[in-house]
């Protein structure tokens, strides 16, 4: 039996604000070193499957950048390996992936190549540890045609969801995609699926130009149950989840660093693999005073560092404060700098005695409401925040950001966006 899977790494992930503005989601820095794909990527090779086609599309290249040709996760391989499927022009003219099932469709030829027998669909925003084989027996030993992953989430979340029916047996009797209403249950997809590829290719097949079939939870599903497919979900009861948003992707980092989740990162019976920079270990000047943290190689801390993640190469100077923030690679934190409850992206610089997210926490964006409410303020990649600039809580700074851009008052008040 031929086992492959291919990883969805192509949403531009707007929820995510200016973090994912250039870059796909899961190209995004995660827990330090490490990128978001990584997780997936692990996930396979960890699990025995070494032909994994990533399916990219939105602003691929840093994607691209980090997977190369796969040798951190030993899939740099004749036969298999890794293979990045990105759109391309077709006789038919159509060039962007119009949805998660088109993006496979689109790449069946890729599937058929392989002999794959078993194609495990996945996600690569998630973060989570799997292994797919007790899913692949349990997909086999009922005779599925379809076998989803599911775990239950909080009522009030459902709506982010395919959330599903099932019978005494498992077996799916009712799927909704994203359901406004709360009261389908709360047994959500995991976005992670094992298709007899015979069945794949054939349901994918099946769409025409007046019903196209361009995403698993809007079209394919709801299909393959109208036509009485065999369909069961499988119940996860582990770590598993998207950080798809600003908050869920501070509050997950920060949990990592508390040691909440059970994930360890660096297990060796399920290590966590990455394509790591070559760079210096950590450095603390005598000044330093570093509780809770997770500090990356190549970070210079003389200042103090609470409870906080710092990706490789950054620079906290003397008498600056970072308490609960995500900080990204190489940025340069200015003497007597105040950086409370943030997300800043890679190369910022932060100007002496600024102060960030000191502020009300419960005024919203003004412009992304829904996006930022949680009173963490975002930071874009290379902005430059000014000498004394005073920062708020929800506040939305964009990439590329100069002195010029910034209040002459030198205030950004809650909420605001630069």
């Amino acid at each position: 039996m031929t086992t492959i899977a291919m990883i969805l790494a192509g949403g531009e992930g707007t929820r995510l604000t200016v973090l994912s503005e250039k870059r796909a989601k899961p190209a995004v820095p995660f827990a330090g070193k490490f990128r978001i794909i990584d997780f997936t990527l692990s996930n396979c090779v960890n699990s025995g499957i070494f032909t994994v086609g990533v399916l990219t599309q939105y602003r691929p290249h840093s994607l691209n950048e980090h997977i190369g040709i796969g040798k951190p996760w030993d899939l740099d391989r004749a036969r298999g390996g890794v293979r990045i499927l990105q759109p391309y022009q077709g006789r038919g003219g159509q060039i962007w992936y119009a949805g998660t099932a088109d993006a496979i469709y689109q790449n069946l030829n890729y599937i058929q190549e392989q002999k794959a027998d078993k194609v495990v669909i996945l996600s690569g925003d998630h973060i989570y540890k799997m292994d797919y084989r007790p899913m692949l027996r349990y997909h086999e030993d009922r005779n599925a045609d379809l076998t989803i992953a599911l775990m239950p989430v909080p009522i009030e979340e459902t709506n982010r969801f395919g959330i599903m029916t099932v019978d005494e047996q498992d077996h799916i009797t009712a799927f909704y995609e994203k359901p406004k209403d709360r009261d389908k249950g709360n047994l959500a997809s995991m976005g992670i699926y094992i298709f007899n590829a015979d069945v794949l290719v054939r349901r994918l097949s099946e769409g025409n130009e007046q019903s196209p079939r361009t995403d698993f939870g809007k079209h394919v599903i709801p299909a393959m149950l109208e036509a009485n497919d065999a369909i069961y979900a499988y119940r996860f009861n582990d770590y598993w989840v998207d950080v798809g948003t600003v908050d869920s992707y501070w509050a997950t980092n920060l949990d990592l660093v508390q040691g909440r989740p059970a994930l360890d990162l660096y297990s060796e019976r399920w290590p966590i693999l990455t394509r790591s920079e070559e760079r210096p270990p950590a450095k603390n000047g005598p000044q330093a005073h570093i509780t809770q943290s997770m500090i990356s190689n190549g970070c210079v801390v003389r200042g103090t560092v609470i409870n906080s993640v710092l990706s490789p190469g950054v620079y906290v100077s003397p008498g600056a404060v970072v308490q609960d923030s995500v900080i990204m690679n190489d940025t340069w934190i200015g003497p007597g700098a105040v950086v409370q409850k943030a997300v800043i992206d890679k190369q910022v610089v932060i100007g002496a005695g600024v102060q960030i997210g000191v502020g009300d926490p419960n005024v919203p964006n003004e412009r992304m409401p829904d996006k930022l409410f949680a009173g963490i303020s975002v930071i874009g990649k290379s902005a430059t925040i000014p000498d004394g600039m005073h920062i708020g809580c929800n506040v939305l700074i964009n990439s590329d950001r100069e002195q010029a851009h910034f209040p002459a008052d030198g205030q950004v008040k809650d909420g605001m966006t630069v």
